[in-house]
């Protein structure tokens, strides 16, 4: 009997981290893997603007040799998972972020939230293939240099991140 998996992603559905662990997780035994992916903003339109992200993700997993299917559910990623995981469903949940501070559901703890809300083993797979791509396509906005005067020198703080003990 194939086990049931849950999986959450958007940015880094297609992602060669989170295609290798759906892989790895593959290789103990049979599955079959369901993605939900948060819309991109409240509304029917935010679903819909995120098709062809979902279709591309799940050839890629189907190319692989996956099992698969796949919805866009709700522009919060807790409420996309109750809106398909209905109790005994799901045996497992993978939730795939991208990296540290870029990523904005790791600042809301959404895999502990999930995991809290599901009551199912949640494993968290971070997108580090992702770190040099860009998220939102097209080219960094350009900026103007400009010359700081002495007043804004000085009212510059410094970096605002915590000390490690470290430098450099």
């Amino acid at each position: 009997m194939a086990a049931h998996v849950l999986v959450v992603a958007t940015v880094t559905a297609a992602s060669d981290d989170l295609l290798a662990a759906l892989q790895a997780r593959a290789d103990k035994g049979p599955v079959d893997f369901t993605l939900v992916m948060p819309a991109s903003a409240p509304g029917l339109s935010g679903r819909k603007e995120l098709e062809p992200q979902l279709e591309a993700a799940l050839d890629r997993w189907r190319d692989a040799g996956l099992s698969v299917s796949g919805s866009i559910g709700n522009s919060d990623p807790t409420e996309a998972v109750a809106e398909v995981c209905a109790p005994g469903r799901f045996d497992e949940v993978i939730v795939s972020t991208l990296p540290g501070q870029s990523s904005r559901w790791l600042r809301f703890d959404v895999p502990s939230r999930i995991a809290s809300f599901t009551d199912l083993p949640v494993t968290h797979v971070t997108a580090l293939s992702m770190v040099h791509k860009p998220v939102h396509g097209g080219p960094p906005p350009e900026h103007k240099k400009v010359t700081l005067g002495s007043f804004n020198v000085f009212a510059y703080g410094g970096s605002r991140r915590p000390s490690t003990g470290r430098e450099g």
